[in-house]
C-alpha cells in the first residue's frame, strides 16, 4: 500500500458540514473544539461573486511538521503512514499546535492534552470508512491510496489551494478537485 490521505471534491460539496458533524460526534469533542472543519469563501466583487466551501482535516503529511517538535514522541507516524497521536504520552505542551500551518491539532482543555484526527484508525482497521467519509451526502470525501485516487479522480487534482499554507512545507496527503473560483488568490472567509 502506498502514501494514504484524503480526497475532497470541492465541486460537489455543499457545505452542509455533515462530515464536521460526524467527526465531532464519532470523537465525542467538546464545544469548540473540531478535527474537521468546514470553511467557506468567497471572491470577487458584487454583483459577480462566487463561493466555495473547504473540508479540512488532518492532512496526515509525508513530512508533518508536529511530529519533530513533540519532546514526548506523542506525535509520530504511523506504520501506514498517517500521523497519529498517542494520548498516553501528550503533556499538553502545545508545541505540534504551534508547528502545524493546518492549525490542525486541537488542545482538550478537560483532559489537559492535544488530541487530532486520526483518520479514524480504529474504524479503517476493522474495514470501515472514516467517520467523515461516510457521512458526506454528495460523496465528496475519500480516503485511501493517493496513487489509486489520483488515478480515479484525474491528474488535475491539486495539494494547494490560495487558502491553505504552500504544500512544500509538509506535503500533505491530500488531493482536492477544485472549483475554478478556489485558485484565485483575492478570497474572503464567510462566517456561517
Amino acid at each position: 500500500m502506498g502514501t494514504l490521505g484524503f480526497y475532497f471534491d470541492q465541486t460537489i460539496c455543499t457545505g452542509c458540514r455533515a462530515c464536521q458533524v460526524a467527526c465531532k460526534d464519532k470523537n465525542n469533542l467538546e464545544i469548540g473544539v473540531l478535527f474537521r472543519n468546514v470553511r467557506t469563501f468567497e471572491v470577487g466583487v458584487f454583483p459577480q461573486t462566487k463561493a466555495y466551501h473547504y473540508s479540512g482535516t488532518c492532512n496526515h503529511c509525508a513530512n508533518p511538521a508536529c511530529v519533530p517538535v513533540c519532546p514526548v514522541g506523542a506525535m509520530f507516524v504511523a506504520e501506514d503512514g498517517t500521523v497519529q497521536h498517542d494520548d498516553e504520552l501528550c503533556i499538553g505542551c502545545l508545541s505540534c499546535i504551534q508547528a502545524c500551518p493546518y492549525s490542525v491539532p486541537q488542545y482538550i482543555e478537560s483532559l489537559g492534552i492535544v488530541q487530532k484526527c486520526d483518520s479514524c484508525k480504529q474504524l479503517r482497521d476493522n474495514g470501515w470508512n472514516p467517520a467523515c467519509v461516510d457521512a458526506c451526502p454528495m460523496r465528496a470525501l475519500e480516503f485511501g491510496d493517493l496513487d489509486e485516487l489520483r488515478a480515479k479522480h484525474g491528474d488535475d487534482v491539486v495539494s494547494e489551494l490560495p487558502i491553505l499554507p504552500s504544500a512544500g512545507m509538509t506535503e500533505p496527503s491530500l488531493l482536492i478537485s477544485c472549483k475554478a473560483c478556489a485558485e484565485l488568490p483575492d478570497f474572503r472567509e464567510k462566517q456561517v
